[in-house]
């Protein structure tokens, strides 16, 4: 399926509520299934990951299919880890080629029985009951992995004998996901230590308590991005709040040197020009990874360059994010790029560009690689030429309603053929 996304105009204006963030929807998840008892949770995330986390938490033994959903995979390694009976986890094809190894490594440390029925190292997975939970409970484990293998096992360390302490060595990339799951585990009465990159969770019980989930804000970076290429806006986004929790609050402030005023009330915010975007972006993405796709298009939208850091996750997503980037900006003239490694070996760090100003004469067609971002982070170029998405539905991994709310904010979008 391709959809043809345009619209007629570069004015923005409406209102729209987001859906419930995704990530802080199964941290809430997997807690309240940790605590044994049900409790209330508000504005759950409607994305298809969540879906089949809620789905998948309930079931028996078995083999238990989360598809693409690689936070729903990790968080339930560590669940079904520490209990008893036996399941089989396995997942989508590009699921089995994103690495599980630091995860298995560390629960199997802990007492747990975790099996690989096909490539060492990957999904899909075999869990057994486990051994002899806590016989260990001290672990040190590369911070530069995966924030959600960490979080996995932050989330279950209260249900081991001894809990855990975990040292991260290394370079400590998303953090802030990492700080969302101490800070929902502390709502729901977990105490904890962070000092000097060990952190420390004792044996203790979560409390049930109700819990409402705040909106995505990765899912209003498009929106933002949207309105970066329009002329005049008046766009109001419910329930995001200015004290989030999560990493992509980051957004309004990056959208600031771009033009954009941000202004709060209790319900939500609005967005509204003023003034001109900055000749130059440049930002380290090492707290807010999922964000840089966006960034990197509105860049090459604005015809303005970009300097980014801290991408060092991106190419073991839901695809390499860093070849697709390339790949995509390259259609509409945009190039972006890895600096020479002579810049890294002074700052410690990699760097990339974007240069060039996107533009085409006839609907370039855009390729997804079954990312749901890539879908997402290349539509709000239809604010400035008619673009076509392949693989549109691919959306449903995290925000199941994005073509319906382009729609009721003016868009036009059309199925031009069958693939």
């Amino acid at each position: 399926m391709v959809f043809q996304v345009s619209k007629k105009d570069d004015t923005l204006s409406g209102d729209i509520t987001l859906d419930g963030s995704k990530s802080i929807s199964n941290r809430a998840l997997m807690i309240r299934a940790l605590s044994g008892q049900d409790f209330a949770i508000d504005h759950l995330s409607t994305s298809d990951d969540t879906v089949a986390m809620e789905q998948l938490i309930k079931a028996d033994e078995g083999e238990l299919d989360v598809g693409p959903a690689g936070t729903t995979f990790r968080f339930l390694t560590a669940y079904y880890a520490i209990r008893d009976g036996e399941q089989i986890l396995t997942g989508s094809e590009r699921m089995k080629k994103r690495p599980i190894g630091p995860l298995v490594d560390a629960l199997n440390a802990l007492g747990a029985r975790i099996k690989y029925l096909e490539q060492h190292g990957y999904p899909p997975l075999l869990l057994q009951s486990p051994g002899d939970l806590g016989k260990k409970f001290r672990l040190s484990v590369p911070a530069n992995i995966s924030s959600q293998f960490i979080s996995a096992l932050l989330m279950i360390a209260p249900a081991l004998p001894k809990g855990i302490e975990l040292t991260l060595t290394g370079k400590l990339v998303s953090a802030s996901y990492l700080q969302m799951t101490l800070t929902m585990m502390e709502y729901f009465g977990i105490e904890y230590q962070f000092k000097d990159q060990v952190i420390t969770v004792g044996p203790q019980s979560y409390h049930p308590k109700p819990y409402r989930v705040e909106s995505d804000w990765s899912a209003a970076s498009y929106h933002y991005a949207n309105a970066s290429f329009a002329s005049d806006v008046s766009l109001r986004l419910g329930g995001l709040f200015q004290d989030s929790m999560q990493g992509d609050s980051v957004t309004h402030k990056l959208f600031a040197r771009l033009g954009l005023e941000t202004s709060w009330d209790r319900e939500g915010l609005t967005i509204t020009r003023k003034g001109k975007p900055e000749s130059l972006l440049e930002h380290d993405f090492i707290l807010c990874p999922d964000i840089a796709q966006t960034m990197a298009v509105v860049c090459g939208g604005l015809g303005i360059s970009g300097l980014f850091t801290g991408l060092e996750t991106l190419s073991i997503k839901e695809t390499d994010r860093i070849t697709a980037l390339r790949d995509e900006l390259m259609k509409v003239g945009v190039f972006f790029s890895k600096m020479p490694d002579r810049f890294s070996s002074v700052s410690g760090k990699e760097y990339y560009t974007v240069e060039g100003k996107a533009w085409q004469s006839e609907p370039p067609l855009f390729a997804t690689y079954h990312d749901h971002r890539m879908a997402m982070a290349f539509a709000p170029l239809s604010m400035l030429f008619p673009v076509r998405i392949e693989d549109p539905e691919v959306v449903g991994k995290s925000y199941p309603g994005f073509w319906n709310d382009l729609t009721s904010l003016g868009w036009s979008i059309e199925m031009v053929q069958q693939i």
